[in-house]
């Protein structure tokens, strides 16, 4: 994939600045507590993270009604056990948190994961190869990922750390993530330089708009305000760790912050 024209990446930024601001005036789509909830994967991936944080992880999420749990690969089963008979999905990660696994592995720990009940897969592309311009290798690199989420029925989300890019690689990460047939691209893993932030998730609205793609804004979402910023520039999965934070904070009589201006974070 050759490298995106410097006045093509120049509209896409514009763009995205525009989507940013209008959000942030408040005069973007009402979020409501409730499809706050549905949009979170409430997540813990901490390295210390023991089986009793993970079965209290999916009691939290069963309460509040959050899209899945998720959690490192050695916990799927449990998860999976744990949320039988519920909605809530199981999210695992792959690649997890570097992207500098051999796609062999990152396919393979897909294929185990979802084999012990997990439904959706959060992989990392390999930065160093999209930094070098060996796109071809990222398409490929992914869409071992996405075929075995296919073949199981299952979603795939794509990680592209943007603290670690440049803009115009923003937007090839997004157009490789697009080649590959992924269902989502998203912005961090939390162990990364920075988390999202609503400039960079309006950009990748943009950049996969006409497409099947959809954003998930992850790192540093810790606030309703925040969730709601993700949100009105574009992303429809949100990644925290402060869910239970979140619907405490709606429920506890400011709700209507959802619907009030709320700016880039």
């Amino acid at each position: 994939m050759p490298a995106i024209p410097e006045n093509e990446v120049r509209r896409l930024v514009a763009q995205a600045e525009g989507a940013t601001e209008y959000a942030a005036q408040g005069t973007g789509r009402v979020v409501n507590s409730r499809e706050v909830a549905a949009a979170i994967d409430h997540t813990l991936l901490k390295p210390e993270a023991r089986a009793d944080d993970i079965r209290r992880l999916c009691d939290e999420a069963r309460q509040y009604g959050f899209a899945t749990v998720c959690v490192n690969p050695c916990f799927a089963g449990l998860a999976a056990r744990q949320l039988a008979g519920s909605p809530v999905r199981i999210c695992t990660v792959a690649g997890f948190p570097l992207g500098a696994a051999a796609s062999e592995i990152k396919a393979a720990e897909a294929r185990l994961a979802l084999s012990e009940g997990a439904a959706e897969i959060d992989m990392v592309l390999n930065v160093g190869a999209l930094k070098a311009g060996e796109d071809e290798y990222v398409v490929r690199d992914i869409r071992g990922v996405v075929d075995a989420c296919r073949e199981a029925g299952a979603i795939s989300k794509v990680i592209i750390e943007t603290a670690l890019l440049t803009e115009e690689e923003k937007v090839r990460a997004c157009r490789s993530v697009q080649q590959a047939g992924a269902d989502f691209v998203k912005t961090s893993t939390g162990f990364g330089p920075g988390g999202a932030n609503a400039r960079d998730v309006a950009l990748l609205a943009v950049c996969v708009a006409g497409s099947a793609v959809r954003v998930k804004a992850a790192g540093g979402v810790r606030t309703l305000a925040d969730a709601v910023a993700m949100m009105r520039a574009g992303a429809s999965r949100l990644g925290t760790s402060a869910g239970v934070k979140i619907m405490e904070e709606a429920r506890g009589g400011t709700e209507g912050a959802a619907a009030a201006p709320a700016g880039a974070y």
